[in-house]
């Protein structure tokens, strides 16, 4: 990755804005939905400015004063880049390009708010309040993750893009997650893309993989982020706790 996707939490802080005309005025609006105060340059405690029209003078003083600037189609002087945004509340999914295509990013983003119901929101609130119940329901962590993966996987009671997820169901089931189990990934090659829709899942939920020499970044970044990477030429002699996955070629 070129740069790190992070969400910043902006109510009540400053913000810089500079420039004028369209392009400062969505950004304004975009600096509003977030509830940042939006401020001049000159500005003492804002860290991060939107410097709307490139102004190349206006980046050098923010930044010598240790401001994370981004310019507006000068991603060569962005300290960070604003990504098209697909909104529902809370649930946020950002989309960039690291400035290589804004037009890209829209029209991702116009394919993402089709296929994403507005339920999404409500869904995540539910789910929040609900967090007392899981960890009654499955006190160990690994478990109730699992149990919340299974939910959440397509066709599940919770399923994300299911026409009416109901977690009350869902809890009320007390399902026990998923058993224990070795998941066997055969590569067909080195492009992810080729993973099949059932492989990539498993990956996905994978609390270890295990993985011969020579295995591409690319197939193991599909994986959770804290899954255990186990280099390993065989599959696991025993199953261990929760969703193993064992890659193997050809």
């Amino acid at each position: 990755m070129q740069s790190l996707p992070v969400f910043l939490l902006l109510t009540g802080r400053p913000v810089i804005l500079t420039g004028a005309g369209e392009a400062a005025d969505a950004k304004r609006r975009l600096l509003e939905r977030a509830g940042a105060i939006i401020v001049g340059e000159d500005d003492g405690e804002a860290r991060i400015a939107i410097v709307s029209d490139g102004d190349e003078a206006v980046v050098a003083r923010l930044k010598a004063r240790g401001v994370l600037v981004n310019a507006t189609d000068r991603p060569a002087l962005c300290d960070f880049t604003l990504p098209a945004i697909v909104d529902r509340d809370p649930v946020l999914i950002a989309i960039g390009t690291g400035g290589a295509s804004a037009g890209l990013a829209a029209a991702l983003r116009q394919r993402l708010e089709a296929m994403l119901p507005q339920h999404i929101g409500s869904l995540a609130r539910h789910l929040f309040t609900a967090r007392p119940d899981l960890r009654r329901l499955w006190p160990d962590a690994g478990q109730r993750r699992r149990a919340i993966a299974q939910g959440l996987a397509p066709g599940g009671v919770i399923d994300p893009l299911g026409s009416d997820p109901d977690v009350d169901t869902w809890l009320a089931a007390g399902s026990d997650g998923a058993a224990d189990a070795v998941h066997h990934v055969r590569l067909r090659s080195d492009d992810p893309d080729d993973l099949t829709i059932r492989d990539a899942r498993m990956l996905a939920l994978a609390d270890r993989v295990y993985y011969p020499s020579g295995t591409p970044d690319a197939i193991l970044d599909r994986a959770r982020a804290d899954a255990a990477r186990i280099a390993a030429e065989a599959p696991p002699v025993e199953s261990a706790e929760g969703l193993s996955v064992w890659l193997s070629r050809g």
